[in-house]
């Protein structure tokens, strides 16, 4: 009965939250967002990056276009023919921009109704926490102790191992493509510098303080696996 009420449970943080984002996004945002695009037809970039991103995309297709061209690959074409294919690649690269910018901006709005949907489950759901929390307790703690070991030496080398930043360099960089963000290397390097750091301290003071007193086997193993 718990075990079914707690899946039941870890469903329902999932299932409403990414149910609210995308009915959200794509009946009430997409649509506003899309009108205020078509009524402000100037607006094509959210961000100076993103601009830059679209014209190197079109000077390298103009270039390509040259070059193969002078390679044979393709008929020379004339500078007016060029222009031309130049301005239709321009309309799509605007168009595809747009729609980018149109995501992103329902993006940031459609993951704030997520976590309200979100909190509004936890607040209603005390007693279902109770029953989860307990559950997870004796999954965790039920554990052998090189289980217990491998798991925490798992976490730690995949968030705040030697080769863990270059996977925050892909969340970070998700994350910002996903709100339309410009990327910001000095952000990233002082995140990377920092976060990590600080997750490193609260699981090694979760260790010292729960684990040791819980499961001083499981500490002991952990310690000569990771020697």
């Amino acid at each position: 009965m718990r075990t079914a009420l707690s899946i039941k449970f870890i469903l329902l943080l999932i299932i409403v939250p990414l149910l609210t984002h995308q009915l959200t996004k794509t009946f009430l945002l997409t649509p506003i967002i899309r009108q205020y695009f078509q009524n402000h037809e100037q607006v094509v970039f959210i961000n100076k990056d993103l601009e830059e991103e679209a014209f190197q995309e079109l000077s390298h297709y103009e270039e390509i276009l040259r070059f193969q061209g002078l390679i044979g690959l393709r008929e020379n074409l004339t500078d007016e023919e060029i222009e031309e294919k130049v301005k239709h690649k321009a309309t799509e690269i605007t168009q595809e921009y747009r729609a980018h910018g149109i995501d992103s901006i329902g993006n940031v709005f459609a993951d704030l109704f997520s976590i309200g949907a979100f909190a509004l489950v936890i607040v209603s759901s005390r007693k279902e926490i109770e029953v989860l929390k307990s559950f997870l307790d004796e999954i965790l703690y039920g554990l052998s102790d090189p289980a217990k070991a491998f798991l925490i030496i798992l976490f730690t080398d995949m968030f705040v191992g030697f080769h863990s930043p270059h996977g925050w360099e892909v969340i970070l960089e998700g994350v910002a493509y996903h709100f339309g963000l410009p990327e910001n290397q000095e952000f990233n390097f002082l995140f990377i510098a920092t976060f990590p750091v600080i997750l490193d301290t609260v699981l090694k003071y979760w260790i010292f303080r729960y684990l040791n007193r819980i499961s001083p086997s499981a500490v002991a193993t952990y310690k000569n696996m990771n020697e």
